[in-house]
């Protein structure tokens, strides 16, 4: 073999002389990050992890097919927090697939999420914690908003997130199919492929914000909060500067992610068109050249060499495991697998790095997610749920 033949090169070259040892690989710097596996299972198609404000001990993984679980100092407790398993459609891109807690949740015990129901539309349903809280009441389920979802099935969005003012940010995807035939994510009187804002802060359903873009213009419908998306999976804001990240999965051929400052008093994102389905990334749909008048094109884009297929949007990092990533915003690939990240500085992608050797599970990652402490943490659809730390 060649590894003989090498050795008894160098033994002939030296001779008699002591060979000394090969010395082993230097470790890697402090601060590289790493992965750990949590939970001590496999949880059931993993598409979402997110903790109530300040609770430092828990987190809670959603399976798409319609249950809640409770990680409690990374120990599975047996009860599910909720399970509506058998009540909704899941499947494919259907499901339950977002969780938000209140702000104030540690005294109302107020939480959300957004799922398809059996019928395939989208369902923003607010629930209570009961006297256990570990276990949410059922009894609760209140319907906050139903959008009406085209039969495809797919392009659901399914993020739900409170943003630095208290109102809860819902992404919706463009209605499924291929290239948004009925043009829903620039129909500004269709909830479809947008990003919506709505004040829950009431005894039912949800008020409009007085400060929406669109709150007293009837050219659009109140709930938008910006529009121009394909299929938003999975958005966030920077907890340190408000700004929003939106990866939306592009078309055939690029993916991106968009931001939007948070600045000056005005929410980020506030009546952004963010170009679908006149632009994917930042080329003409489906080619040619196009208006791009008023349209805000994404910071990064990629195309789908190397198997990529559909962006998974993550976060800005703002743990204190991991020093290398502070400031990065994480994003993936669900075919390919890899884990990138960037900062955004100066309204431009800065310090693009590539983490998949360290970082990533493999193909089918399903999401992103952020605790309570801001560690953030990387599921796989086929049950993987890791909280990224620092290696020693």
């Amino acid at each position: 073999m060649k590894l003989g033949a090498s050795v008894i090169l160098l033994c002939i070259a030296c001779k008699n002389a002591t060979m000394a040892p090969v010395p082993p690989p230097p470790p890697p710097p402090p601060g590289t990050p790493g992965l750990q596996s949590i939970g001590g299972v496999t949880f059931a198609a993993p598409v979402f992890v997110t903790s109530p404000r300040a609770d430092s001990a828990r987190v809670f993984v959603v399976e798409q097919a319609g249950r809640i679980r409770v990680l409690r100092n990374d120990t599975l407790l047996a009860a599910a927090f909720l399970d509506i398993r058998g009540t909704i459609r899941a499947g494919g891109e259907e499901g339950l697939l977002s969780l938000a807690f209140h702000p104030q949740y540690a005294t109302n015990g107020r939480f959300y999420i957004y799922f398809t129901d059996a019928s395939g539309d989208l369902r923003i349903v607010r629930y209570r914690v009961s006297a256990n809280p570990n276990v949410a009441d059922p009894a609760t389920g209140d319907t906050i908003l139903t959008v009406p979802h085209p039969t495809n099935g797919n392009h659901n969005g399914g993020q739900l997130q409170f943003g630095p003012d208290g109102r809860l940010y819902a992404g919706t995807g463009d209605g499924g199919g291929g290239g948004d035939v009925p043009n829903n994510a620039q129909n500004r009187h269709i909830l479809l492929g947008k990003l919506l804002r709505l004040d829950v802060d009431t005894v039912s359903g949800y008020k409009i914000p007085v400060d929406n873009p669109f709150a007293v213009d009837t050219t659009a419908e109140p709930e938008i909060w910006a529009l121009g998306l394909r299929n938003p999976w999975r958005f966030s804001f920077d907890r340190q500067t408000g700004d929003l990240y939106i990866g939306d999965v592009g078309q055939g051929a690029w993916e991106e992610v968009d931001v939007s400052r948070w600045s000056g008093g005005i929410g980020a994102g506030f009546g952004v068109n963010y170009g679908w389905r006149i632009m994917e990334g930042m080329h003409c749909y489906p080619s040619g050249t196009c208006n791009q008048t008023g349209l805000v094109l994404p910071v990064v884009e990629f195309d789908h060499s190397g198997g990529a297929c559909s962006i998974t949007g993550g976060y800005v990092y703002r743990g204190t495991r991991v020093t290398a990533l502070a400031g990065h915003y994480l994003y993936a690939d669900y075919c390919a697998g890899f884990v990138r990240s960037f900062r955004f500085v100066g309204g431009t992608a800065q310090d693009v790095s590539t983490w998949t050797v360290r970082l990533s599970p493999g193909p089918n990652i399903s999401s992103f997610g952020e605790d309570a402490r801001g560690d953030v943490y990387i599921m796989t659809l086929d049950g993987g749920v890791y909280r990224i730390i620092q290696t020693p």
